[in-house]
């Protein structure tokens, strides 16, 4: 099983806010009740379920809303 997670996009540094969103899980069956998570609460949780936690790569600024091979005009 994967859990796939990224860091929520609206929180400042130094805030004492969970900062991370889980995305998707693939290959189990896992109900999610929460909607923002700490790094430690989403390790616990793949650590439990033997999961891979799989952390995404926010997107640079610029590509935002453009589909892949779309071009500046």
């Amino acid at each position: 099983m994967k859990i796939y997670a990224r860091e929520r996009t609206k929180v400042g540094e130094g805030v004492k806010q969970p900062r991370y969103t889980i995305l998707a899980v693939s290959g189990g069956d896992l109900k999610v009740f929460a909607h923002h998570f700490r790094k430690t609460e989403l390790e616990e949780i793949a650590k439990d379920c033997g999961a891979d936690l799989v952390y995404l790569k926010e997107m640079p600024e610029g590509e935002h809303g453009k589909r892949k091979g779309q071009k500046d005009i």
